[in-house]
């Protein structure tokens, strides 16, 4: 809004009421009829009121109508319409499209709670909905066949566009259950055949006949149809929840038939135009590239002179720029050769080789080394082996001398004041053992002597 701006008076009052008319297109308000009066021109003006205000509202004669009764002071009812300003009093009223009487009252009510409910979840937002095909080829009803509004759109359909295919799926449009077969009969669209559109067909009545169409279960099916959905029901002033969640609301089964199809004889009209208007264009182009044709020939003249001149410089620098490429080939192979000399040396490939083969060699020294190492530490161990062979007491046993072990400790005897006479004693021998009894003990100095080898 620009703020700066000073408005007229008109200008603001029509301001305001394209805003009202842009917010508010279509809703309907609950409240109590008062102040009615009818005029001679038969348009009824009342004021709309509940505790806690009140809305002016007009309803012209061509809409009373549709009315089941006309209205009275104290009524309660439901107005469905649209905001308006009236532009040269300033007053917004509510244009009345319909009335719902006391009675309807809890349809209506339930009505706008799944209304909201959905519109809250996105069910009604443009972009869900999908764009329908400009030429259809063939569009499936889901109506009653035995209704009016199915004749009207078939007759409609065909005169507009005799090449159309129209299938009928038929189901109840009214009573109990009949919104269950409406939904399982969009599923099996869905699913099982190939069409380009469905329209939801049936003819107008009271809320009560229409409330399948007000089914939340059928709302949500028609929003996860990968078809796309028409909703052609009752009445131009007649909505349904159908009509919000639909990619397109037709006002009734007739309008509907208009809206998809068009008219081959405005078609074929339309196409004879474009193609006269083509015809001009494509000649005028021609024309006007012919004359640009002749003016440029006559400034070039005869140009066969220029143009050998030009080809025998196209053949020079052909040459030049062959030389000039086979020089930078050969500069480039070498380039290439160098690098790939390089490439050879640091291959990873030959670098694995190389230390492959050091790897083997330190390998096969390894093991030399190491059986080198081993056979020295045989011949130690035999050296030491034989040390330990010649000062060990099995060498000295063998050479004649003999260990005495006094029982039952085997306390070794090695002076004869240790064992007295009548004692037992073990004698250690190279090979076996004595079990003797002493029977003298000489405690001499030449006992001592040592024996001769």
């Amino acid at each position: 809004m620009d703020t700066d701006h000073t408005y007229t008076v008109s200008e603001l009052n029509g301001s305001i009421r394209r805003l009202l008319e842009n917010r508010f297109p279509f809703l309907s308000v609950a409240g109590e009829i008062t102040n009615l009066r009818r005029p001679y021109s038969g348009h009824i003006y009342f004021t709309l009121k509940d505790d806690m205000g009140q809305i002016k509202a007009v309803l012209f004669k061509m809409q009373q109508r549709y009315l089941e009764q006309l209205p009275a002071d104290g009524q309660a009812v439901v107005c469905r319409g649209r905001l308006s300003v009236y532009e040269p009093r300033g007053d917004y009223q509510l244009l009345v499209d319909h009335i719902l009487f006391h009675g309807t009252g809890s349809l209506q009510i339930a009505f706008e709670q799944l209304k909201k409910k959905l519109a809250a979840e996105g069910l009604f937002e443009q972009e869900a909905k999908t764009s329908l095909p400009a030429l259809p080829r063939h569009i499936t009803l889901i109506t009653s066949p035995q209704g009016a509004a199915v004749h009207d759109f078939i007759r409609i359909a065909t005169r507009r566009f005799p090449q159309i295919r129209l299938a009928i799926y038929p189901v109840p449009v009214q009573g109990d259950g009949a919104a269950q077969e409406i939904s399982a009969a969009l599923r099996h669209v869905n699913s099982e055949l190939d069409t380009d559109i469905i329209v939801l067909c049936r003819g107008g009545g009271s809320l009560e006949d229409l409330q399948p169409f007000n089914d939340e279960q059928l709302a949500r099916t028609i929003y996860l149809s990968s078809i796309p959905v028409v909703s052609a029901i009752g009445h131009e002033i007649d909505f349904t929840i159908a009509d919000f969640v639909s990619d397109l609301r037709a006002p009734t089964p007739s309008a509907a038939a208009e809206l998809l199809l068009p008219d081959t004889r405005v078609l074929a009209n339309n196409i004879a135009t474009l193609h006269a208007r083509l015809s001009r264009l494509m000649k005028g182009q021609l024309e006007r590239t012919r004359d640009k044709l002749t003016l440029h020939m006559q400034k070039l003249g005869d140009f066969s002179a220029p143009l050998a001149n030009l080809l025998l410089r196209v053949d020079q620098q052909s040459m030049v720029l062959a030389r000039a490429i086979n020089n930078l080939l050969g500069t480039s192979q070498q380039r290439l050769s160098a690098v790939h000399l390089r490439l050879e040396r640091h291959n990873p490939d030959t670098r694995l080789q190389v230390s492959g083969n050091r790897l083997s060699a330190l390998q096969r020294r390894l093991i030399q080394a190491g059986q080198q190492c081993i056979t020295i530490k045989i011949q130690q161990l035999q050296q030491q082996h034989s040390m330990l062979e010649t000062v060990s007491p099995q060498a000295t046993l063998a050479r004649g001398y003999a260990i005495v072990r006094k029982p039952p400790k085997m306390e070794v005897i090695t002076d004869s004041e240790n064992i007295e006479k009548g004692e037992r004693a073990e004698i250690l021998l190279h090979r076996g053992r004595l079990d003797v009894k002493v029977e003298t003990c000489s405690r001499d100095a030449e006992t001592k002597k040592p024996l001769e080898d």
